[in-house]
């Protein structure tokens, strides 16, 4: 109630501290293993490489933080899973992702192809606010 008296919110407050990074065994290990695979990893290959550490929810709300954080990305592979890859240019307020990514069709890895930018050209009146290009085919370890 003093907080209230002098004008100060605990539940901002609160809020402002749950939002920064907590750094967990969870999130070094999720942070440490997408860093070092050099491919995008879905939830499940995620899972299977932590061994139980933690369990799928904490899994899903470490990358959900990871993202906000610019620290990781999204990316959709052809057949639709949902992978996450290392972000090398973001921050917390800009998330750009005007590379494509590499889905093997054999192997099924998704790789970012960060030398390639695609031009897509859109009549004046559209606005783009994502770009999620994903090209398939058979990556140079299946061949």
């Amino acid at each position: 109630m003093l907080l209230q008296q002098y004008g100060i919110n605990y539940i901002e407050i609160y809020s402002e501290i749950m939002k920064q990074s907590r750094n967990t065994i969870a999130r070094k290990e999720i942070t440490k293993l997408i860093h070092e695979s050099g491919v995008a990893l879905s939830h499940a290959e995620l899972q299977g490489l932590l061994d139980g550490l933690c369990d799928r929810v904490t899994t899903y709300r470490v990358l959900e933080r990871l993202m906000d954080e610019g620290i990781i990305h999204k990316v959709v592979d052809i057949d639709g899973t949902i992978k996450y890859a290392e972000c090398h240019t973001c921050t917390t307020e800009i998330h750009h992702h005007d590379h494509l990514h590499f889905s093997c069709e054999q192997c099924k890895t998704v790789t970012c192809v960060e030398d390639v930018e695609p031009k897509i050209k859109l009549p004046v009146s559209y606005k783009v606010h994502k770009i999620n290009l994903t090209v398939s085919g058979i990556c140079p370890n299946c061949q």
